[in-house]
């Protein structure tokens, strides 16, 4: 057995790809448009693992998506937690849950997908301004 990807729904697929490429890194690696099933798959990873896959699924026509919170969330573990952030956070993206453990922290996609961020080895001294930082919303 051999693990594929994750899929996700979204709205926007130019916010999603913003979100996801831009702003929290990760790269496309194919896209497939079907035009007779009105729908676009674009599929992402995080640079050099190009095994664990995020599917992200538009559906050209308008359609309600909600419930992001009971999907769980979707987990990356990053060189730099902070530095990540900060990028996040410079790009206009809530920190839902700041790494005040220099550890841990999470994010949500504009689809409200749950993204959590995980420090590579041990965690990260605490420091400001993450070390004081509330929570914010659900994450």
């Amino acid at each position: 057995m051999k693990y594929l990807h994750t899929m996700v729904r979204v709205a926007d697929i130019d916010a999603s790809l913003d979100f996801y490429c831009d702003k929290l890194g990760l790269r496309e690696l194919r896209r497939i448009d079907n035009e007779a099933g009105r729908f676009t798959l674009v599929f992402l990873a995080a640079p050099g693992d190009d095994d664990a896959q995020v599917e992200l699924t538009h559906n050209w026509d308008p359609e309600s998506l909600g419930g992001g919170r009971n999907f769980g969330h979707l987990a990356y573990r990053v060189e730099n937690i902070y530095d990540l952030c900060q990028r996040l956070m410079d790009g206009g993206v809530t920190i839902n849950r700041p790494p005040r453990d220099g550890h841990m922290a999470f994010v949500r996609s504009p689809d409200d997908i749950s993204v959590e961020l995980l420090q590579t080895g041990a965690p990260l001294p605490p420091r400001e301004p993450w070390a004081s930082m509330p929570n914010t919303g659900e994450w």
